[in-house]
C-alpha cells in the first residue's frame, strides 16, 4: 500500500489503518521476558498470576507495546519515494488494560499531524491497540516516525 504525501497529507484527523489481528501467545510472552529478563511472576508464571486480579499470565506492557512496529507495517499506507523511515519516539504512552496470555491484538491509527522536515516529514499518529472481545484498549499512545525520502 503506497500513498502520495499530497494525499496522506488531506487524511490528517481520519482513521489510516487498522491492523491485522496478533496472538500474544505465552511463548511471546517468555521470550519477550528472556529477552528483556524482565521476568516478573505476572508474566511468566500461570500458577502464582491465577491468584492475582488478572487471573493469569499477562503481556509485558512494553511487549504489547512494541507491537506497534508490526502493525503499522501491516495498516498504514507507505509514502512513495521515501529512502527509509525510523521511530522517533513517542509524545504520550498509557497502557490502559492488561492483555492476557493468548489473547489477540490490534493496532488502529489515526493520523493526526505532518511536519516537513529538511528531507522528509514526521508523521504523529493516535496509536491504540485493541484486545479482541474487550472494551477496552491496552494501549493509547501519540507516536511520531521521521521518514526520508531518496
Amino acid at each position: 500500500m503506497t500513498i502520495s504525501l499530497d494525499d496522506l497529507m488531506v487524511q490528517i484527523g481520519q482513521e489510516i489503518g487498522v491492523s491485522r489481528w496478533f496472538e500474544i501467545s505465552q511463548k511471546r510472552i517468555d521470550t519477550f521476558a528472556d529477552v528483556t529478563e524482565d521476568r516478573q511472576f505476572i508474566h511468566v508464571d500461570p500458577d502464582k498470576a491465577s491468584a492475582t486480579p488478572f487471573g493469569g499470565t499477562i503481556a509485558h506492557g512494553f511487549l504489547t507495546l512494541s507491537m506497534l512496529s508490526v502493525m503499522a507495517e501491516d495498516a498504514v499506507p507507505q509514502v512513495t519515494g521515501l529512502a527509509h523511515s525510523v521511530n522517533y519516539g513517542f509524545n504520550r504512552i498509557r497502557f490502559v488494560a492488561p492483555v492476557p496470555s493468548g489473547a489477540s491484538i490490534r493496532g488502529r491509527f489515526v493520523l493526526t499531524k505532518i511536519d516537513q522536515v529538511e528531507g522528509g516529514f514526521t508523521q504523529t499518529m493516535d496509536a491504540s491497540i485493541e484486545v479482541k472481545d474487550s472494551s477496552k484498549p491496552a494501549v493509547v499512545a501519540e507516536w511520531l516516525t521521521r521518514h526520508y525520502f531518496a
